[in-house]
Order: structure tokens, then C-alpha cells, then sequence
């Protein structure tokens, strides 16, 4: 099923070298259009917002979400940036955008979607409201790229949802697919078939949460059928379950739901920092950790895959609900900067420091992944090194949109951290 996934790595890499890192006067003209660095410290600029809805305004989401755009591709990348972005600096623009890549996730949706394209009949023997990795292969699997679309649906209902002067607009780009013509109307649609999929397919077919609520694949599943769940996969699912019970959190229509998709994502991070890490003490004298893979193993977990569960565990840590502790986060901000860097632009295939150059997903690179930057958050000392080896310095400009989101990120929680801590001192 993630077969593919360290190819759309490299090519989304690649998009990122080719258009980032452009210093001073000589990127104005290349680049125009290139969110801008103001500073590495304080405030996030206005400048910088406004750097990143003009270039927003650019991304397009893609004509077909098989082969894991909606997860892994650039759609996915770009929606999760453009949610970020919006909850530090909630703009217009922004959500319109995200409205647009909403309407067109939905109406790629196997059962919305007319034949022959659509309306296929999956491994389950149905119809299901699915969006198939590989649509033309017999049986159509699912695994935990389902999990993504799912979370951005509930990401932009959750939008939506907290942004209440919108509620009665019409949506700005008007309603090409009867989703709803006011925002609010588009919210209820989107939050509603997200928990179609979970209904009718997720948790219907794919999981079994027998265990614990532990994840597991069905048995009958043709993808990992019995198998613990990767915990990257977790990371997908756990993205949908948390953006769900958020927006019915704001709208207040059903908190047995809530409840539900809780207890999913409380037991599956117990269930890694109790049974699916390693800790020790590393050469920094600091504790790191080291996981794997998927259970029941522990160790050698390779930097393609980290790099989708460490954002995810931060986004689970940074939403407050799970009772997550800066103590229980912090030793990924270790195990990235002591263990895995190297030296400057060179960090480890594995996240014990290893790495393995002959293998798909295990191999040395020479940038630092942009799903670790969130690490920062835990490493303060390392801010600037870290930023620098994904391609973000003070001056520069980039045309990555998910290293740039996740600087914004690192950098506002920086400085809400230094605004609170003088307010403490005075």
C-alpha cells in the first residue's frame, strides 16, 4: 500500500529544492510569488501571513486523488499547511482555499464519483465512500491513507465552524457540487460525510478495535489484514478522529461521537508510550526515544516514515486533549537533533542514528524532513539549526508550503511562550 510512498517523498522534495532557498535581492525576481523569512524570532509578520496566502492562491488540488495525493501527495501536503496556517492567522483567503480543495476531495469520493472512474466495488464487496490508492487494481485495498481525506474534511468543517461571522455567507466560489451554499451548510457536509467513511467503512470494515481500541487491520483486510496498525497509518486515522470530535465539539450535535473518537486516539498514544517506544539516555545525555515501525516491535523506525509520526503526535500534544505532557514530547526533539543530525544537512536513514542507504526508506539525507521541524518546539537550542537544514533562514524565501506552515507554527508558539513567560515575570 506505502509502496509508493518514499517516491512521492523524493518527488516532493524535489519540488521543494527546485524552488526554495533563494537569498536576499536575488530571489525577488526568480521567486515573486515565494513566502518570505522577516525573522526567526518574535511575532509572526504580517508580511509572512501574507506571503503565504498569495502563494496559497496558486495551489490547486489534484484532478484524481489516487495514488495517495489526498495522504502523502501534495493535495494532502497542502491542505494540512493551509489549516495550519489558518490557526495562527485565520484569513479569508485561506479558508476559501481550503473550501476549494474540500469540494473537490469530497466529489472524488468513490461513491459520489460517476462511473467508470467512480462507483467501484471495493475489497469490502461494496460500493464504499472510499478514495481508492489504486483504483485499478483487483481487489481495491484501503489502509490508513483513508484517514487523511477523513481529517481534512473535519479540518475544514472545524474551520468553518469556529469562524461564526461566515456562518450565513454564501460560500465565495458558490456550490459547483450541492455541498451546501453557506459556509455553515458546507460545514455540516463535510462533518457528516467524514463520518459517513468512518461509519461505513473505517470502523466498519477496516478496523478492529477489539483489543483495547487498540488498531489493528481487519483480518480479512487485503492490506496488512490482522496486522497492528503502522504507526504512521495511526497518525492519518488519529488526524481524522481528532479533527472530527473538534468540530462536533464547536457545533455541539453529538458528544457520544466526540467521546467515541476520544477514546480511539487516547488508546492508541497509550498504547505507544507504554508498549511501542524504546527510551534511553542519549549522547547528549538528554532521553530519546526509539520505536518502530508498526507493533509489535520497537526499534530502528526509518526518517521516512518518523517524519509522518512525529507531526502527528505534536498535533496531539498541541490540541490539549489528550493529556500529552511537554515532558512526553520533548525526547522527539532529542532523538531528531542529538541522534539523527549528523552534522549541518546531514541526518540519519533511521531514527537510532543509523541508516541504511541500500533500502527504500532508510537511506541518509542531506535536508532535515520537514515533518520534524516541529521538534523545534521541544529543542529551543536547536531552532535555528534545524529551520536552516529544512531551508528556512532569517532573509530567505521558500516555495515549500509544508516546511514554511511548520515554521509559522514552531515560531508562534515561540513567541506566545516568551509573551506568557514576561507576563509571569512582571
Amino acid at each position: 500500500m506505502f509502496a509508493r510512498t518514499e517516491r512521492k517523498m523524493k518527488l516532493k522534495h524535489a519540488r521543494e529544492l527546485t524552488l526554495t532557498l533563494c537569498l536576499g535581492a536575488a530571489c525577488a525576481t526568480a521567486q515573486a510569488a515565494a513566502m518570505t523569512v522577516d525573522s526567526m524570532n518574535g511575532p509572526v509578520t504580517q508580511n509572512e501571513i501574507q506571503s503565504f496566502v498569495d502563494f496559497a492562491q496558486g495551489l490547486q488540488p489534484a484532478v484524481s486523488g489516487a495514488g495517495e495525493e489526498w495522504a502523502q501527495g501534495n493535495s494532502g501536503v497542502d491542505m494540512k499547511a493551509l489549516a495550519l496556517v489558518y490557526d495562527i492567522a485565520p484569513r479569508q483567503a485561506l479558508l476559501d482555499k481550503m473550501v476549494s480543495f474540500c469540494d473537490t476531495l469530497l466529489s472524488q469520493r468513490n461513491d459520489i464519483l460517476p462511473a467508470p472512474a467512480g462507483r467501484r466495488v471495493i475489497w469490502t464487496g461494496r460500493v464504499d465512500p472510499v478514495w481508492p490508492n489504486k483504483p485499478d487494481i483487483s481487489p481495491i485495498q484501503t489502509g490508513g491513507e483513508q484517514g487523511d481525506p477523513v481529517g481534512h474534511l473535519g479540518s475544514c468543517a472545524r474551520q468553518i465552524l469556529k469562524t461564526t461571522a461566515v456562518y450565513n455567507q454564501k460560500v465565495a466560489g458558490g456550490d459547483p457540487f450541492h455541498f451546501g451554499a453557506t459556509y455553515l451548510q458546507r460545514a455540516k457536509t463535510y462533518l457528516s460525510e467524514a463520518d459517513k467513511t468512518v461509519d461505513q467503512h473505517i470502523l466498519k470494515s477496516l478496523l478492529n478495535l477489539s483489543d483495547g481500541n487498540h488498531m489493528y487491520f481487519a483480518v480479512n483486510s487485503p492490506y496488512q489484514g490482522g496486522k497492528p496498525v503502522p504507526w504512521n497509518q495511526q497518525m492519518m486515522f488519529d488526524y481524522g478522529f481528532l479533527n472530527l470530535a473538534q468540530a462536533h465539539e464547536l457545533l455541539k450535535d453529538d458528544p457520544a461521537r466526540v467521546k467515541r473518537y476520544d477514546q480511539i486516539v487516547q488508546a492508541n498514544l497509550d498504547w505507544f508510550l507504554q508498549s511501542g517506544l524504546t527510551r534511553y539516555t542519549d549522547k547528549a545525555g538528554r532521553p530519546a526515544y526509539n520505536w518502530a515501525y508498526a507493533m509489535p516491535a520497537i526499534t530502528g523506525e526509518d526518517s521516512n516514515h518518523g517524519s509522518l509520526d512525529v507531526p502527528g503526535f505534536y498535533r496531539l500534544y498541541l490540541s490539549g486533549r489528550y493529556g500529552l505532557a511537554a515532558k512526553q514530547i520533548e525526547p522527539f526533539g532529542d532523538t531528531v537533533f542529538d541522534v539523527m543530525r549528523l552534522g549541518n544537512r546531514d541526518y540519519s536513514g533511521r531514527v537510532d542514528g543509523t541508516s541504511d542507504n541500500d533500502s527504500k526508506h532508510g537511506g541518509e539525507t542531506n535536508y532535515l524532513r520537514n515533518g520534524f521541524l516541529v521538534t523545534a518546539l521541544s529543542r529551543p537550542d536547536a531552532y535555528y539549526a534545524m529551520m536552516s537544514d529544512a531551508g528556512i533562514q532569517d532573509g530567505a524565501s521558500t516555495n515549500a508550503p509544508e516546511a514554511y506552515s511548520n515554521f509559522l507554527l514552531v515560531k508562534s508558539q515561540r513567541a506566545e511562550a516568551a509573551s506568557a513567560k514576561k507576563k509571569k515575570q512582571r
